[in-house]
């Protein structure tokens, strides 16, 4: 493989891997789907599915919405028949509520895996000490990671933990809280080279996945700037990471997942897929119709497909008229009527290949509690802290 050397001298020389190890689940390629708010329901886990493999992972799900039954959240806990294994990612800042809610997945079979959200960046969040926020208060993170932990043990069902690098780069928390989740007995580390207070702007440090891989014996997986197949190969050539996670790269993008299958699978080669717009229109449909089938309205799969438009038409030459037409679609008649306006012919875009996708921002002002930066072993619960509703 080739040698790749950083801007600050760090090299790494990685064989490309074909696989991680959940538990008792091979995950092939070694690609996950990160939970993206009001994207990664069943249906857009399905399209991703229909185009390559991978673990794809439901959005977030709060611990105590989903131990207060929520039915917003109860139906988020759901997957498709055959889906395995099926991903969970918890939210939780109260280490009891968190071990409830893991029994209550164990004991009523609702997931094989569950991942800790340490990396939400949202001010609703972080403002009450979550998220990005929590790694910081480091015995609060021990304690909530010990008790999905062992809580899970039992029945086999391995937890993973996904965060960022830190609050901001004047507290940095990746590396500690690595070890932290290694020692509790997490499956794998994922890390998205951002700060909160990055967001979502500027390059992800792939150096910090680099010195985590260094500093952990448990899996690490890198997150962060992978818009291509080629990005998630460099990025594991750069930083040694045994697998990527995959967010807003996907968005209008299913058939991301059959490159990525198709690069790893080739240790590193592969042809990138270039849908014509005709073929896009398809995998549009598709979308819609499944949409339509996991919530059980017409109307309702319509409407909510209809921010997926946009980063389905990014790049193509549409007019924006139809643009704003097909973003309105009631019915899925509507939907065929509109598409079938479109150039089938006209070639992909080119020129927004490894472009950014998805929400883009300037970094900001991280909301804490008041002194929550003060002592980092302070390790009581945040008041307010639990959200009484999922999805992010």
């Amino acid at each position: 493989m080739p040698t790749r050397t950083g801007d600050n001298g760090w090299v790494t020389s990685t064989p490309i891997p074909s696989a991680l190890t959940l538990g008792r689940h091979r995950i092939s390629p070694p690609v996950v789907l990160a939970p993206m708010a009001g994207i990664t329901n069943i249906a857009f886990r399905r399209l991703c599915a229909e185009h390559g493999a991978g673990l794809y992972v439901c959005e977030m799900v709060t611990t105590r919405a989903l131990v207060e039954r929520n039915p917003k959240t109860l139906r988020m806990v759901s997957f498709a028949p055959g889906e395995r294994p099926r991903s969970l990612q918890l939210y939780g800042v109260d280490p009891e509520v968190t071990a409830q809610a893991v029994r209550m997945v164990i004991d009523e079979d609702l997931a094989d895996h569950i991942d800790l959200n340490f990396g939400c960046p949202v001010p609703k969040v972080t403002r009450k000490g979550g998220g990005a926020a929590l790694p910081w208060r480091r015995r609060l993170f021990r304690r909530i990671v010990t008790a999905a932990v062992d809580a899970a043990a039992p029945a086999g069902v391995p937890v993973t933990v996904k965060m960022r690098t830190g609050i901001d780069h004047d507290h940095l928390t990746y590396l500690e809280a690595g070890r932290i989740a290694q020692d509790a007995g997490v499956a794998w580390v994922a890390l998205h080279g951002r700060t909160a207070a990055d967001r979502y702007s500027g390059r992800a440090d792939w150096e910090a996945i680099a010195r985590l891989k260094q500093e952990l014996d448990i899996p690490v997986l890198g997150n962060g700037d992978i818009w291509e197949a080629s990005d998630a190969l460099e990025m594991v050539r750069q930083t040694g990471c045994d697998g990527v996670v995959v967010g807003r790269g996907c968005l209008g993008r299913p058939w991301l997942f059959a490159d990525l299958a198709a690069a790893f699978a080739g240790g590193g080669t592969y042809q990138p897929t270039l849908p014509t717009l005709g073929e896009v229109a398809r995998t549009m449909r598709r979308h819609a119709e499944l949409l339509v089938e996991w919530l059980g309205s017409e109307r309702d799969g319509c409407v909510d497909f209809r921010k997926h438009v946009a980063w389905y038409l990014k790049g193509f030459s549409v007019g924006s008229s139809l643009r704003r037409a097909l973003a309105m679609i009631d019915s899925l008649a509507e939907l065929d009527d509109l598409l079938g306006k479109l150039d089938a012919d006209q070639p992909y875009p080119r020129h927004t290949l490894g472009q950014p996708r998805g929400r883009t921002n300037s970094p900001g002002k991280v909301v804490l509690p008041e002194g929550w930066l003060e002592d980092p072993d302070a390790d009581g619960v945040p008041e307010g802290a639990e959200l009484d509703s999922s999805g992010g």
